[in-house]
């Protein structure tokens, strides 16, 4: 899973653990070679020995495992001292064998592992330039994110959201672009960078909106995918102005928000819907945008639908509104962070589907300032 925003600090006890499975080889040859001598030779714990490199090939490097079966062959060769009669040219040749083996596969193993770290960094760094990181402080505004991916080696997908500090006001924009992999990637990229450059440039949301429907299009049409012939988003764009005081809303079919005012919590669904990026053609282009109020010291959450479809054992969908509502007055960071735990618990760790929220905050006056 990944999470913007700050790292989560591992456990010590996690730490212990990993520990202990790093020197389980180890562990095993001390175990297989004190067996081996305080029992009797009809047993013959002995011919367990090369499982120790064996296991070794599955997590040390080369050089510390071909150690590992070297230490193997010296203690069989021990034991037949003590013992006669152990088989030991046999299992002095498997152990041999096994090590060898087990080197190989050490080498195999660790290039693969660097092929896939730098795929990570790949990954990573077109994380930075499509989610990059949000300002924490906009204006008047408390600012924090949250990014999860349902594929445990995931970096990206098809889950977006930005802000801007424009003329016009603060504009907030999440999304979540229908299908998964490389094509959803691409056409979020394609939504974002037209929102980047238009947010600042037209005075009114439905103009916004409108380039993000001739971009999406036109993405649609210039990347053929016979699988998804089609490509479409849902979005929604927010805009608090600077004097501050309400929000507006323009909703294409995406999840509606939650804003919290006072313990209260309140469901934003639009007053007329809206259509998804790409079905203005289908649907129609009218877009709608609501006013709503937004004063000093309310929190609103934006958030795709990953959120809301989280299902337990059960098949209950994750109650976010009732969740909200009991989790009380906290900071959009404490918020993300509880969110964060509350829908891996819930799901018992299992995702089906990428998560984005955003959180903000309008500050109240005289709040001191946040280090960062």
């Amino acid at each position: 899973m990944i999470k913007t925003g700050r790292p989560w600090r591992r456990r010590p006890s996690s730490d212990a653990r990993r520990e202990i499975v790093l020197l389980s080889p180890a562990i095993l040859t001390v175990l297989i070679t004190g067996l081996a001598f305080a029992t009797p030779r009809e047993i013959a714990f002995s011919r367990l020995l090369p499982a120790a490199p064996a296991l070794a090939a599955a997590m040390w490097p080369v050089l510390p495992t071909i150690a590992l079966g070297a230490f193997c062959l010296l203690a069989m060769i021990g034991l037949s001292l003590v013992y006669s009669d152990l088989g030991t040219p046999y299992t002095a040749a498997a152990i041999v064998a096994v090590t060898l083996t087990a080197a190989y596969t050490s080498h195999l193993r660790l290039q693969r592992e660097e092929t896939l770290f730098q795929v990570r960094l790949v990954a990573d760094a077109a994380q930075q330039v499509l989610l990059r990181p949000l300002p924490r402080r906009v204006q008047g505004l408390d600012v924090e994110s949250l990014y999860l991916a349902a594929q445990e080696q995931a970096r990206i997908g098809g889950d977006f959201y930005e802000v801007a500090d424009t003329p016009f006001g603060v504009r907030l924009l999440i999304g979540d672009v229908r299908g998964k992999g490389l094509p959803a990637v691409g056409a979020a990229s394609a939504v974002i960078n037209c929102f980047r450059e238009n947010a600042y440039d037209q005075p009114d949301l439905r103009g916004v909106i409108h380039r993000l429907e001739t971009s999406m299009g036109r993405y649609s049409v210039a990347i053929l995918d016979p699988d998804q012939p089609e490509h479409f988003a849902t979005a929604l764009i927010a805009e608090i102005p600077s004097s501050g005081g309400h929000v507006k809303i323009l909703n294409c079919g995406h999840p509606p928000p939650l804003v919290m005012r006072n313990g209260e919590i309140r469901v934003l669904e639009p007053t007329v819907p809206s259509p998804p990026l790409n079905l203005a053609t289908l649907l129609g282009d009218d877009y709608n945008v609501d006013t709503v109020a937004f004063a000093s010291g309310d929190q609103m959450l934006l958030y795709t639908d990953g959120v809301t479809e989280t299902r337990n054992r059960a098949g209950a969908f994750f109650p976010l509104p009732e969740w909200m509502r009991q989790l009380g007055p906290a900071t959009p960071r404490e918020l993300l962070d509880r969110l964060h735990r509350d829908l891996l618990h819930y799901s018992g760790g299992r995702l089906d589907d990428d998560i984005a929220a955003v959180a903000v905050r309008c500050r109240r006056p005289g709040t001191p300032e946040r280090s960062a």
